[in-house]
């Protein structure tokens, strides 16, 4: 039975990962960076469905680290589309660590995550209709 240490997550389940020790500076913190990272795969993942096709990153919106993430965490991420415009939709983004062998769920940062949907060539195109 998992506990949350800071209420609970919104949005939905879209990306786990394990933080191994290629992800961790010295003193077995994991780079910022690479949570970043899985929070931008997870954005395109969410979006994607949502677009029907290809997306891109164009913003993210402040960040700021309220936990640290340790080798051996798991890193789930959650995401929410928020709003919708013609070609862009934003989504609230929330990266959340389940402790190495305990039952205790932190959150790590959370985001805006911007995207836009392309067509084929690379041009924004309208976002459909849900």
């Amino acid at each position: 039975m998992v506990k949350y240490a800071d209420g609970r997550p919104a949005g939905e389940l879209t990306l786990r990962t394990l933080a191994m020790p290629s992800d961790a500076n010295a003193a077995g913190d994991i780079f910022g960076g690479w949570v970043m990272a899985q929070m931008d795969l997870a954005c395109g993942i969410r979006a994607a469905e949502r677009a029907r096709g290809r997306v891109v990153t164009a913003a993210v919106k402040e960040m700021s680290f309220a936990k640290p993430m340790k080798i051996g965490d798991t890193l789930c991420i959650y995401t929410h589309v928020t709003k919708v415009g013609r070609t862009s939709m934003t989504l609230k983004v929330e990266a959340w660590a389940q402790r190495y062998l305990q039952e205790l769920m932190e959150k790590v940062t959370d985001a805006d995550f911007i995207m836009v949907a392309l067509d084929g060539e690379g041009r924004p195109t309208p976002v459909p209709a849900e």
